[in-house]
């Protein structure tokens, strides 16, 4: 992929305008996030809405006997809640099933110089605040299953860059970095069907860019149907 030169602005691809969004005030970093017009953006809201239903329905099974393994490993919640932020950075709070102690977030100031990645991603391939069945769910991607319930709210679409913290944001070295919140944020994207955390921070960001630019229905389901062989392969998953 050509590299992107730094710009906070987006050049328009074919049928989209970029302009300027309708970003929160409360957003520190809103003037560098362009506005792109998603033409498929009530068929996206619909494949979103019908497949997190379907997905929801289907997993069901998968999803309890999940919360149970949680629930008798150890004590605390099943489910981790966390700030993440949405389109134009909005912040929503964000379902994962718990794969760590319930102290982790306390903890990871502790275990910074663990870090195995740079710019704004904490990842620690044999994280010591993991438990057993967190490893496993992490391995196969089934602590996000409870997503599907943020992209029934809207916070979240089926296929997009992958919602981010507030802390890691502000951990950004590039403002073209910011780009990626031009359109909605997703459950998966072309991160996680292209190597996930084998790739560098950059590579997964302008993954993100690329997808911003290039955004459609072809891509979105070119994505989808790409993404279970990633989820059972587990490449890069930890």
């Amino acid at each position: 992929m050509a590299s992107r030169p730094s710009t906070t602005t987006l050049e328009p691809a074919a049928g989209k305008t970029t302009t300027r969004p309708h970003a929160p005030e409360c957003s520190p970093f809103a003037e560098y996030i362009p506005e792109v017009k998603i033409p498929h953006a009530v068929l996206k809201r619909l494949i979103d809405i019908v497949g997190a239903s379907l997905a929801l329905i289907l997993l069901s099974p998968v999803m309890l006997t999940i919360a149970l393994l949680i629930r008798i490993e150890s004590p605390g919640p099943i489910f981790f809640r966390q700030i993440r932020l949405g389109r134009y950075g909005r912040p929503f709070i964000m379902y994962k099933f718990r794969s760590m102690r319930c102290n982790a977030q306390e903890l990871q100031p502790l275990i910074m110089h663990m870090n195995e990645k740079q710019g704004g991603a904490f990842k620690i391939k044999h994280d010591p605040r993991m438990t057993r069945v967190g490893r496993f769910i992490r391995k196969y991607s089934l602590d996000e299953l409870p997503q599907l319930f943020n992209v029934l709210k809207g916070d979240l679409s089926l296929v997009g860059p992958r919602a981010m913290a507030p802390y890691d944001v502000n951990r950004f070295d590039r403002v073209e970095y910011y780009t990626r919140f031009a359109v909605p944020q997703g459950c998966t994207g072309l991160w996680q069907v292209s190597g996930r955390s084998n790739l560098t921070f950059d590579e997964w960001m302008r993954l993100d860019i690329y997808y911003v630019e290039n955004i459609s229905l072809g891509l979105d389901l070119k994505i989808l149907f790409r993404t279970i062989p990633a989820i059972l392969k587990g490449d890069g998953a930890y």
